[in-house]
């Protein structure tokens, strides 16, 4: 934890396309945390993965948007919609196999 990173996108009118961030949660196997800073906007993205009888749910929550941030929830939504669109498409795109318990789940290269 306390680790810092960015994400850096293609800038933007009014937006350097860098979004400061600083790890502040992590619990192997099901939850990471981190700060996300980026135009005045100081929030949290929450990365929760829950068992399943049919494999594993991924929930994700950006929080911390004040009422005059509107333009930046605005473009997180879009932003967002937009990742979690081509993550699904990874996802199903990767090969099922059994785990030690005998759930399916995307097989993965080590």
């Amino acid at each position: 934890m306390g680790h810092k990173f960015n994400f850096r996108f293609t800038p933007m009118p009014n937006w350097n396309g860098i979004i400061d961030c600083e790890v502040l949660v992590v619990e192997p196997d099901t939850k990471l945390s981190y700060s996300w800073g980026s135009l005045g906007l100081e929030s949290v993205v929450v990365w929760t993965l829950i068992a399943t009888s049919g494999g594993t749910l991924v929930r994700m929550e950006h929080s911390g948007f004040r009422p005059d941030q509107e333009a930046s929830y605005k473009g997180a939504k879009y932003g967002w919609q937009n990742f979690i669109g081509r993550l699904e498409r990874v996802v199903a795109g990767l090969p099922l196999c059994l785990d030690v318990g005998g759930n399916k789940r995307p097989e993965t290269e080590t």
